[in-house]
């Protein structure tokens, strides 16, 4: 979790792991939970969401580029 300066802790550099469903039960409930009342948050969250909806579409031969 991190702080932005004069503003409450924010949930971006859990994001990934969360789209990812890598983070543990409790840290993705907190996640979620911070999501659900915070707009920045939720929209960084659809970005990352989208990009790793695009990762599936990339081959070996992209990655070597």
């Amino acid at each position: 979790m991190t702080a932005d300066p004069g503003e409450g802790p924010h949930m971006r550099q859990l994001l990934g792991a969360y789209v990812l469903d890598a983070l543990a039960a409790a840290e993705a409930r907190a996640v979620a939970r911070h999501l659900q009342s915070c707009d920045r948050c939720a929209a960084d969250y659809v970005a990352v969401a989208e990009a790793a909806a695009l990762l599936p579409l990339l081959s070996e031969e992209d990655l070597l580029e």
